[in-house]
């Protein structure tokens, strides 16, 4: 990969993190106006509507690819995934509860390395260790005063995003799709269970003004639709655990953007996790930089010249990765 190509998923997590994290200071405002599960089914709902719309304008096709596929990775990245999130805000609060989500790069790590054959390796534990070790600051498993229900439906929540971020890369892996469709179809069919929740569970109905009108569609079209984008993109330009871990800048901003909006008090541990948090990312880009120097483009050096089948290069795998526009083009992701 060239030095852009690195950059530009680095890109994509800064905006993602940093619109994810405010999120969670308009989703406590959200709540006032409408209930837990209409609230997820009308932003589900808002974001389809604004990706299939992006769809026409760009002059992409409507066309459903891997319809099976597809409908598992709505079923766990979307509609598990809101559901428990939901629920779990229920029961416990948006407190430590809500954090536990975050614990989605530890299961991602663990099923991803007998399912896609990634692997951490070498100096890349040290940035692995420093982002779990923030993440551990933040979420204090040892002072969570919730109950054991909430607590379970958080971990089902993350779960079910790492779950869906395996199908995401195995998708990719297998099938060439436009990332763009993908994300508007898996939020289109994400959002037939919640609009069916929303309907059986009895809830209070939505108060509809200006401000909530502002909310929902600011998380309709940029924290949902915009940022599960970003998601897939990401997904599709590095592995999934480096990704996973990269999306921890989430509750940084999160907690930088809820004690400020607040005026709540920043605790020791919150400060150390951030810390820790912010190096882990700096050494992941670090060392993906220096693989990225390390090992030349397929269309340089002897490696392109040689005759014959290009030679597997040690320790650097080859895929296929897809342009924003499902155009694909192969090339090199060195691992240091």
């Amino acid at each position: 990969m060239t030095t852009s190509d690195r950059w530009r998923p680095i890109l994509a997590l800064i905006v993602l993190s940093s619109i994810w994290g405010y999120t969670w200071v308009l989703a406590k405002h959200g709540l006032d106006y409408s209930p837990p599960f209409a609230f997820a089914a009308e932003r589900c709902v808002g974001s389809a509507a604004a990706l299939f719309i992006a769809l026409r304008l760009t002059g992409r096709r409507f066309t459903l690819v891997a319809p099976g596929q597809t409908l598992g990775i709505a079923l766990t990245q979307v509609a598990a995934f809101m559901i428990f999130q939901t629920w779990a805000l229920v029961e416990g609060g948006p407190g430590k509860t809500a954090v536990l989500i975050f614990t989605m790069p530890i299961w991602t790590l663990l099923l991803g390395w007998p399912i896609l054959g990634e692997r951490v390796r070498g100096k890349q534990w040290l940035a692995a260790a420093c982002t779990l070790g923030g993440l551990l600051l933040i979420i204090e498993p040892w002072n969570l005063h919730t109950s054991l229900l909430s607590k379970c439906l958080g971990l089902l929540a993350a779960l079910s995003w790492a779950i869906g971020t395996i199908l995401v890369k195995r998708l990719r892996a297998r099938t060439s799709v436009d990332l763009l469709t993908l994300t508007a179809w898996q939020m289109a069919l994400g959002s037939l269970p919640l609009i069916l929740l929303a309907l059986v569970v009895p809830e209070r109905a939505t108060d509809w003004t200006w401000s909530y009108a502002g909310i929902l569609g600011f998380m309709s079209v940029f924290s949902t639709a915009l940022c599960w984008w970003l998601w897939i993109y990401i997904l599709d330009r590095v592995p999934a655990w480096e990704a996973s871990l990269s999306v921890l800048g989430t509750p940084v901003v999160a907690i930088l953007s809820s004690r400020l909006t607040f005026g709540e008090a920043f605790k020791t541990s919150e400060v150390a996790g951030i810390l820790l948090i912010g190096g882990g990312l700096a050494l992941l880009s670090l060392f993906g930089w220096i693989a990225s120097r390390r090992w030349p483009r397929l269309d340089e050096g002897s490696a392109a010249s040689a005759p014959g089948p290009v030679a597997r290069m040690p320790q650097q795998e080859h895929y296929q990765a897809t342009r924003g526009d499902g155009v694909g083009e192969r090339v090199g992701h060195a691992r240091p």
